[in-house]
């Protein structure tokens, strides 16, 4: 909060004298983990309201419209100062330190344990029906209440890919989206972004970002904040990018426009904001929550960043001092599976208090918004037959979430070994797409929810041993950098075929060792086959990942005792960020 110290300590000693917690309220208990959270007995969403400023947020939903199951991580290691804080905690170290009951349903939103017995108990989570009629009921008991949307809306569905993101925009707008920033949405290109904002989102939604400008003139390509008033409150809410969208993703697609932090300039915008009245300012986030809680160290005057971009579903904001008092930090998970929702008492211009929620979006325990449901079966409609196709039946859980590999990765890896005749292949660290249980149907839905891009042509290369490790090293510094404004966010590149070592601790060049092939070390002058995809380089001709992958599925027909191909890693013994 943008208080000072002392003016922090004032208010709390004046609320406890009169009975009143100021900070979180009942931040210290199993209540602001979620579902149970302040709610009245058998009436789980029903929050007592607080304040007089709310805040709804998602984030990175990828574009999936139906409810999920989606398993959480049980690897996600902090390195150096972000050793065992959140969000580098996992499992039961995750449950002990935010006080969450094993075996509960929230045990089961926040964490991976016990995955599949707990989704067969508990069900699905999200969808944008169930979603809409969480967003109502908090509307109802919060008038005036914003809705943010952190971004990688429009990517990572079929329907999605095939409609160029129309599926998603008309979804926001039924969903009553009032603010937006970007990330993924780049990846339909600037012609295809810009058509969207000044047609679909005209006089509706917001989508702000003030670390894009463009190439020539270092002009902002889109607003950096708007100005809202929350029942009398003037709140501005600031939008940030993600800062190396055309690193990560192909710069051809956005050339004239240039992205970073620039945290100097959100110090500019905060201060422009705070002297035009504004009594709240919020930033709108696509940084990911390293990267968040780094620049609310550095920055003042915020009140709140509410992040997204490494799908961290932290029940309770971590609040970083800086010079000029303090800022909460939040992340709202992935996939639909969470509604943040952040209420601010604001008092003679300042933030007094706060509560803050993070609902898990169980569809069972919420019926699903009539109009939305229709709206769902009907932008469907068209690809219904093909992406019901049931490829193969799985025996495992396939899953993808996680430091190094999946079960879902590695099944796509080994897809393109086999349909491509390679020796080694690489497929990104993305954080996206969904899980299947054992003994469902592998569909063409379920493959393009893991590979839905616009870039997806897999490639066979021969490389180096020399210049395979060097893009392991690559990446692994891109995750495990000690500086948070040297990540891009993502996992660890996934590797079929090599098996290697990983330090994650050390320095650039010295993490990865041990690589090893069919028995026997990698040669470092010797070319071996590699088959990719994605690459963010020019396009070039070949087959969309989703045919390989499905080639390879239905061939097999089912898929059972999956070889999952983690790295060895050393150093990390007790890290809470590794189960």
């Amino acid at each position: 909060m943008n208080i000072s110290r002392r003016e922090f300590l004032q208010m709390l000693a004046v609320a406890s004298a009169s009975g009143i917690s100021l900070s979180a309220c009942d931040s210290d208990s199993v209540a602001q983990t979620g579902v149970k959270a302040s709610a009245k007995p058998g009436a789980p969403y029903e929050l007592p309201p607080f304040g007089n400023v709310s805040l709804m947020h998602y984030t990175d939903c990828h574009a999936q419209l139906l409810p999920v199951w989606f398993r959480e991580p049980s690897i996600n290691l902090g390195i150096g100062d972000m050793k065992g804080r959140p969000p580098h905690l996992v499992g039961e170290k995750f449950l002990a330190h935010y006080g969450i009951q094993p075996g509960s349903r929230e045990a089961h939103a926040f964490t991976y344990l016990n995955f599949v017995e707990a989704a067969r108990q508990f069900g699905q989570i999200g969808g944008f029906a169930h979603l809409a009629t969480l967003v109502r009921k908090v509307r109802e008991q919060r008038p005036g209440a914003l809705l943010l949307d952190g971004g990688d809306t429009w990517q990572g569905s079929g329907t999605a890919y095939w409609t160029k993101a129309q599926d998603m925009v008309d979804a926001q707008k039924l969903l009553g989206v009032d603010i937006m920033t970007p990330h993924w949405e780049m990846t339909y290109g600037a012609d295809r972004v810009m058509e969207i904002i000044e047609n679909d989102f005209q006089g509706q939604i917001d989508f702000v970002a003030q670390n894009v400008v463009d190439n020539d003139w270092g002009e902002p390509v889109f607003p950096p904040y708007v100005m809202k008033e929350i029942n009398g409150v003037p709140t501005a809410i600031i939008g940030q990018a993600f800062p190396y969208t055309p690193i990560a993703n192909p710069g051809y697609m956005i050339p004239d426009w240039s992205f970073g932090i620039r945290d100097d300039r959100m110090q500019k915008m905060v201060d422009e904001a705070r002297g035009k009245g504004a009594q709240v300012v919020i930033v709108l986030s696509h940084n990911g929550m390293d990267v968040d809680l780094k620049m609310a160290s550095r920055v003042t005057g915020i009140d709140a960043i509410m992040g997204g971009h490494t799908h961290d579903a932290i029940p309770r904001p971590v609040v970083v001092d800086n010079a000029g008092g303090q800022t909460l930090v939040t992340n709202a998970g992935s996939n639909t599976k969470f509604l943040g929702v952040l209420d601010l008492d604001v008092r003679n211009g300042k933030v007094a208090g706060y509560r803050y929620h993070l609902l898990p979006v169980f569809a069972s325990l919420l019926p699903a918004d009539p109009a939305m449901a229709a709206y769902i079966d009907k932008v469907r409609a068209p690809y219904k037959d093909k992406l019901a196709e049931k490829l193969a039946v799985t025996d495992e859980l396939l899953y993808r979430r996680g430091n190094f590999n999946g079960t879902f990765d590695q099944l796509i890896c080994d897809a393109m070994i086999d349909v491509q005749g390679a020796q080694i292949a690489f497929s990104p660290g993305f954080r996206w797409g969904v899980s299947v249980l054992p003994g469902e149907p592998i569909t063409f839905e379920h493959v393009m929810t893991q590979t839905a891009i616009t870039y997806p042509t897999v490639t066979l290369n021969n490389m180096s041993g020399t210049r395979i490790k060097e893009i392991l090293e690559d990446v692994a510094d891109n995750l495990f950098n000690k500086d948070p404004y040297y990540q891009q966010g993502g996992d660890m590149v996934r590797v079929g075929g090599l098996k290697y070592s990983i330090t994650p601790a050390a320095t650039m060049g010295s993490r990865i060792s041990d690589l090893e092939l069919d028995g026997k070390p990698l040669d470092p002058d010797k070319e071996y086959a590699v088959a990719g995809w994605a690459s963010v380089a020019a396009p070039v001709e070949g087959r969309p990942v989703w045919d390989v992958v499905a080639e390879y599925l239905r061939d097999k027909k089912t898929i059972h005792d999956i070889e999952l191909n983690q790295p060895t890693i050393k150093g990390e013994s007790g890290n809470p960020g590794l189960a």
